[in-house]
């Protein structure tokens, strides 16, 4: 992919609700989509290609190269890596094969730290920086359900990706994708951190939809949680518009009543979540920052156990 071509071939790394999400949205309008995928995603996928229930109906639509190795997937233009963030260490060096010689890489994980972990592997100059606003699900191995209308803010890193990027949102709208591209991607990505850290905690400890965790007494819970992100992110030169907490506190009014953020969903089956990612983060870099986080502390303490547990790293 050259500074202004659009990619023609994109490659999408995992198989989860974004992943199966995007690659059918890509796939549906004939873009050349390989997908690394494992398992019974990988099985399902194979045999009867991505199935997607979103809000412009349902469909069906076959994945051509999909496999488990890199190696079989050829090479991409670009690479949307959609795994789970603590999956980011591992999975970042096997991607070598799969990235052409001006292919870029578009990370869409939950917190503010994906795309240093995965330049670290790659290289900065492939890298450039992503949000995802999705609602999804997998219903069944290779069968996604989306609750909104799918939407991505990506953004250059340096002055050299920002015709690149520029081409690759082009060819992610041609699909029906929703793109924005941001002039500071940094502060996008604390936007979302802002939105989603608080949020998957509260509702992780309740165990309780959104609907019910943006009312009272859960809501000031969160608030409180909220204005520790910002202060964190104050502290790390990234200064979130003074609305922001009221901004994000409306976007969750505007969410469907029975939405769950991925970490809830993941801490509630016992898997291994983002816990360490998402709202540890915040704990974290606010301890790094010298920032106080009780809240945020709070609610890490109450989950924690229960992610040792999903890693193993506690007796059942």
């Amino acid at each position: 992919m050259t500074a202004t071509s659009e990619p023609q071939t994109i490659a999408v790394i995992g198989a989860g609700g974004v992943g199966c999400l995007l690659a059918g949205m890509l796939a549906r309008r004939g873009v050349d989509v390989r997908m690394l995928a494992r398992g019974a995603a990988l099985a399902a996928i194979r045999e009867r290609g991505i199935r997607v229930r979103a809000h412009d109906g349902e469909y069906t639509v076959p994945i051509d190269r999909v496999s488990d190795e890199v190696s079989a997937l050829g090479t991409a233009d670009l690479v949307i890596v959609t795994v789970k963030t603590w999956q980011l260490a591992e999975l970042g060096p096997r991607l070598t094969p799969l990235v052409g010689a001006e292919a870029l890489l578009l990370p869409l994980q939950n917190g503010v730290e994906a795309s240093e972990q995965l330049a670290a592997a790659m290289g900065e100059e492939r890298v450039i920086g992503g949000v995802a606003r999705v609602i999804s699900w997998i219903e069944r191995a290779g069968e996604v359900r989306s609750m909104i209308p799918p939407g991505l803010t990506i953004g250059a890193r340096s002055a050299g990706q920002r015709y690149a990027t520029e081409a690759c949102a082009a060819a992610l709208r041609a699909a029906g994708i929703e793109v924005v591209v941001a002039e500071d991607i940094e502060l996008e990505r604390w936007r979302k951190f802002l939105f989603i850290a608080p949020y998957s905690a509260v509702g992780a400890v309740t165990r309780l939809p959104l609907g019910v965790v943006r009312q009272p007494p859960h809501r000031a819970r969160i608030e409180a949680a909220m204005r520790e992100v910002v202060a964190v992110a104050a502290a790390r030169g990234v200064t979130l518009p003074h609305d922001a907490v009221a901004v994000t506190l409306a976007w969750y009014d505007s969410l469907p009543s029975d939405a769950t953020a991925s970490m809830h969903r993941d801490i509630v089956a016992g898997r291994i979540s983002e816990l360490y990612e998402l709202i540890g983060a915040v704990v974290r870099l606010g301890a790094a920052a010298q920032i106080a986080t009780p809240v945020s502390a709070e609610l890490f303490a109450e989950l924690e156990p229960l992610e040792r547990r999903a890693r193993g790293l506690t007796a059942p």
